[in-house]
């Protein structure tokens, strides 16, 4: 792993890991999900999009996620051969429903939709139903930043299927985990991305560290009883992840979970999710708000690390500074145990691994 970026600092795994060539694990993500059903350019975007997750050091949404998607696709959770669609409803609010197929496909259609109108009217809000799992959503919030536009976007309303976290003060798991993105553009160093779930772990913190036959970080689970816990197994036994920040956590989940159920409507797959673009351009130039952005950041930069940490640092800006180190090393860092599964996987299907 001489040259490549620590994969994460949320796996605590003894094992050593395998490294994939970037374009292999590519291919073999692409032919697993074409041979699970997807047309060929859906494949694409989904494996693209689990190995940059990993480039970017996010492994709990990356090419670990070929399982649990296959056998979604397996079980009818999600149908391979949908596609999304946006139509407005009849009171004219834009939706783009998934049609319950996997969720790339309808979250990147959403944002560049919302963008648009953004551009040309200032404010958009798209809703996106029906779809499955979206990925890694700081991806999407980096193209909307891209493209000049804050935006923002709020997953909730599947409490119903994903009980997972434990609301504040209790000790069974009756809510998702209720992600909040938001992007914007930033200064010389690009946007600045934030992306997180409302409780202390991304529950694919958890599936990862199952795969990999590690641990999660102390303070995130506990289980059924109520007690702290590091080991996944007592998630899935009736355990429970801890709301972040406990009542703020908590409080975040709960409205994301009333926006994406009382709000948007039942969900029919995953969850709903509520996007809102702003041009940014509207309150000033691209330069000045560049400018302004950048004194900011900076200053952040610039301040005296605090004991056990290297230096401070600006939201998304790690992940892209993974993804140039690792890119640059060409390969994928994955924990052997995980990597054996996806070569176990390839063989169900029939893919070649050599």
């Amino acid at each position: 792993m001489t040259g490549q970026a620590k994969p994460t600092d949320k796996l605590d795994i003894a094992e050593e890991r395998q490294v994939v060539p970037v374009v292999k694990m590519t291919a073999l993500a692409t032919e697993i999900f074409r041979r699970a059903g997807c047309d060929h350019d859906v494949a694409v975007t989904i494996a693209e999009h689990l190995v940059e997750a990993n480039l970017c050091g996010v492994e709990s949404h990356g090419v670990m996620r070929l399982m649990q998607y296959t056998e979604q696709f397996r079980s009818g959770y999600m149908k391979p051969d949908r596609r999304p669609e946006l139509r407005k409803n009849e009171a004219g609010a834009w939706i783009v429903d998934g049609n319950e197929g996997i969720g790339m496909p309808a979250m990147t259609l959403a944002m560049q939709h919302g963008c648009d109108v953004a551009r040309a009217q200032g404010l958009s809000v798209t809703a996106v139903v029906n779809c499955g799992h979206t990925g890694r959503m700081g991806a999407y919030a980096e193209v909307g930043a891209n493209q000049g536009c804050l935006n923002i976007c709020i997953g909730g309303g599947g409490r119903k299927e994903w009980r997972m976290v434990t609301p504040y003060g209790g000790r069974k798991a009756l809510l998702p985990t209720n992600p909040y993105t938001f992007g914007i553009p930033g200064g010389a160093r690009g946007p600045v991305v934030l992306d997180f779930a409302t409780s202390k772990i991304a529950g694919g913190w958890i599936y990862a560290a199952k795969s990999a036959g590690g641990l999660v970080p102390e303070g995130a689970l506990i289980d059924a009883g109520g007690n702290p816990t590091r080991h996944p197994e007592d998630y899935f036994n009736g355990g429970a992840i801890l709301p972040s920040g406990g009542a703020k956590g908590y409080g975040l989940g709960v409205m994301a979970e009333l926006i994406g159920e009382a709000m948007l409507g039942p969900v029919m797959t995953e969850m709903n999710w509520l996007l809102i673009c702003i041009d940014t351009s509207r309150y000033g130039d691209a330069n000045r708000f560049q400018e302004g952005a950048e004194e900011i950041l900076e200053e952040l930069r610039t301040c005296p690390p605090a004991p056990g940490f290297e230096k401070v640092e600006v939201p998304g800006e790690r992940e892209r500074d993974r993804h140039a180190l690792n890119a640059a090393a060409v390969g994928v860092s994955l924990p052997k145990p995980t990597w054996e599964q996806i070569l176990a996987l390839a063989d169900k299907y029939g893919v070649d691994t050599a």
